[in-house]
């Protein structure tokens, strides 16, 4: 009889999952050394915007992404328009003990979304440990200790981000103020009689506060854009300012209990309080030249259009929600898992809405939008699952279950099977394969329910997607090393779709439930290591995604011009719909000095669509330009022996010295488009690009 066991951190049984070494996230060069940027190099996913911590997987948007840090659901802002806006991603790396990623097909345990899971496990010290990382971008301060006899644990980290070195770099000058810190605690208690720790009962306790403020007082801006035959200059003035206020407070408490040794169960209780506040009082005049293209592109040869306009807004969002669940986990035998659980939750909105724009081209005034509205909600939900883990033998594993979601104020019931296959082939037990089938349903939360107008919509119902997977693992070695080749084909079919534009950040949802839509593609990912003793991967992803939205019928024209009638547009292109996508993580040190890295952050997007906004016919119509980054960074690990680090006392253990080119090729990136009208109506779609190449000097002092 031939027994086989499996490997630590082996993910083959589960579908489109991916464990991270919490470690590399701390050296990714990036503009922010936010967590989330890690994600980006995984296959499915994508990020457009290096100032922004969100991501979209396998053609979703990023409100359809599940975050949980030690078993809490994770929440963002939500009034956030613009990416220089945008604060750290809730996740500290200098807490995080284990990462999982789920790109899709995830486990009935995992909640109600359409796109991917993000699982973290802040990790649990065991003696006295601090780092000090600082840079021109931010830094941070993370201390971690135990008690003497391990029954109390402690984490504790605070941030800063200072983003006005970036935004420096913006094509908007201005005043820019940025203020963006948080500070997060995490306690464990071993609640076990007697005095050295069991984990028979344990307690742990996760609190975060999260400060945003954003002002920015701009002044100018010059764009060029066009072609070389025919180039354009925008040059706009400014006069007023904008401030965004965003404050957030998190607390969690986990309970955990072994009844015995094959039953335990988790309460989770978890409270969070968002308060934001937007104010904006903008006038923006712009003139739109024709330059002289004989050489002299400084010269404004014909002006095309003059105009101006106005922006205001007072918006307010108080945003309460309180969740209490009981999670339970049987081991009934040796290849038997049971897991169970439920979940209950208040949720309380307050929005107050008040803003307009008006837009003055050639002395005629038009008002381009007004939103005015107050709006008080209060709602419960209610979820529970059950799934069965059975290991066949040695090779095989099925993982099927049933989740369960009830929303009072849509008075909606939804069941979402699930299913999951893997197998170990017996011939080479290196090559599996595993599969998942399974209804991912997205119950609307605030911001789905809300149309351009500010007013909710109590008829929508939930968004579902049912995904389909199949995939490889393969392990191999390579020059002496281990190496894992992971593909995977998908397919996922959308249904009560509620279509969305995208502008920046900032989406706006229809809050109709009245299109379909697919997303199919292929991922592979190899990742070893490649230089001896440090890991790294290369990403690839394909991807299509469609949408049909019923009721945007457009004009059909006869040969001599003339409108014959009109006729549904079909399956156009989605926001996210971005053919290629390809993530790269390198590391590399010197054969002699492996205390001298290098690491390379590398991105590549095929352009995204888009279209000129409120005109149905030009929605997504247009190809954007691809977006391409590559950050690089090098270092130097300075290690202190002395008497104190040898006795384990504290004191300053090494010194990590870096210096980053952010955007080393200088890339003109673009985030969004603006919108100016000429003289003669026509509509230019004036780029608004991203950040270029900056240095970032950084260090990290380990204790």
């Amino acid at each position: 009889m031939e027994v086989r066991g499996k490997r630590d951190g082996d993910t083959r049984e589960q579908a489109s999952t991916t464990k991270l070494d919490p470690r590399l996230t701390r050296n990714l060069p990036s503009a922010y050394g936010d967590f989330n940027k890690i994600l980006v190099t995984l296959p499915g996913v994508s990020s457009n915007n290096e100032l922004s911590s969100t991501y979209s997987v396998r053609g979703g948007n990023y409100d359809e992404n599940l975050v949980y840090v030690n078993g809490i659901e994770i929440y963002r802002p939500f009034l956030i328009s613009n990416a220089q806006q945008e604060g750290l991603s809730f996740v500290n790396p200098d807490l995080v003990g284990n990462i999982e990623f789920s790109s899709g097909g995830w486990q009935p345990k995992f909640g109600d979304k359409l796109s991917s899971v993000l699982n973290i496990d802040y990790k649990k010290p065991t003696s006295l440990a601090a780092t000090i990382t600082g840079g021109l971008t931010g830094g941070s301060v993370h201390l971690e200790n135990a008690s003497r006899n391990k029954k109390i644990t402690y984490l504790l980290g605070v941030r800063h981000k200072n983003a006005q070195y970036m935004l420096q770099g913006l094509q908007t000058d201005g005043d820019y103020q940025p203020k963006f810190s948080d500070a997060q605690a995490y306690v464990t208690i071993d609640l076990s009689k007697g005095v050295e720790p069991t984990g028979k009962t344990t307690l742990g306790i996760l609190t975060s506060y999260a400060t945003n403020n954003f002002l920015v007082i701009p002044e100018s801006r010059v764009t060029t854009f066009g072609t070389r035959q025919v180039p354009l200059r925008l040059f706009v003035g400014f006069d007023g300012r904008e401030k965004m206020d965003y404050n957030t407070y998190q607390a969690g408490v986990n309970l955990a209990h072994q009844f015995t040794a094959n039953y335990s169960s988790e309460l989770i209780i978890t409270g969070v309080e968002s308060r934001e506040r937007e104010f904006r009082d903008i006038e923006a005049g712009y003139r739109i030249c024709e330059m002289d293209n004989s050489g002299n592109f400084e010269e404004c040869q014909m002006v095309l259009g003059i105009g101006s306009e106005f922006n205001h807004a007072r918006n307010a969002l108080l945003a309460r929600v309180l969740t209490a669940e009981l999670k339970n986990s049987w081991q009934l035998n040796q290849r038997n898992n049971l897991q169970f659980g439920f979940k209950a939750g208040l949720e309380k909105i307050e929005d107050e809405l008040d803003e307009y724009g008006f837009a003055d081209s050639s002395d005629y005034v038009t008002q381009t939008y007004a939103l005015q509205s107050d709006l008080d909600l209060n709602t419960q939900r209610y979820n529970a699952y059950l799934q069965h883990t059975i290991d066949l033998d040695s090779l095989k594993t099925l993982t099927y279950g049933l989740r369960a979601s009830y929303w009072n104020y849509t008075n909606e019931w939804l069941l979402s099977p699930r299913v999951q296959y893997s197998f170990i082939t017996r011939r080479n037990p290196d090559l599996s394969f595993k599969a998942a089938l399974g209804v991912y349903y997205q119950p609307p939360f605030y911001r789905e329910l809300r149309d351009f107008d500010g007013i909710l919509n109590p008829d929508l119902k939930a968004q579902r997607s049912i995904h389909a997977i199949v995939g490889s693992d393969y392990l191999f070695k390579a020059w002496d090393r281990d190496f894992k080749l992971t593909s995977e084909i998908y397919y996922k079919h959308l249904t009560n779709v509620v279509p969305y534009d995208i502008d920046n950040v900032r989406l706006r949802y229809y809050a109709k439930n009245n299109a379909k839509a697919y997303a199919a593609g292929f991922d592979v990912r190899v990742n070893g290591e490649f230089i001896k003793g440090a890991e790294s991967w290369l990403s690839l992803g394909l991807m299509r995604t469609r949408e049909d939205v019923a009721g945007d019928s457009v004009n059909v024209y006869g040969p001599e011009g003339k409108v014959t009638g009109r006729q549904e547009q079909g399956y156009i292109r989605r926001p996210s719909d971005q053919l290629v996508n390809i993530g790269v993580f390198f590391q590399d040190h010197l054969p002699d000095n492996p205390t001298i890295r290098m690491y390379l952050n590398l991105v590549y997007g095929s352009g995204l669509p888009f279209g000129p906004p409120r005109q149905p016919e030009f929605r997504n119509s247009f190809t954007g330009k691809s977006y391409k980054r590559v950050d690089i960074g090098f270092s130097k690990v300075l290690v202190l022996e002395n008497d104190l680090v040898e006795q384990n006392r504290f004191s300053l253990e090494s010194l990590w010295i870096g210096l980053e080119v952010l955007n080393i090729i200088d890339a003109n990136n673009r985030v969004s488009y603006t919108y100016v009208n000429d003289m003669n109506g026509i509509t230019y779609a004036v780029p608004n690009y991203l950040t270029g190449r900056r240095l970032n000097l950084r260090f990290v002092a380990k204790f």
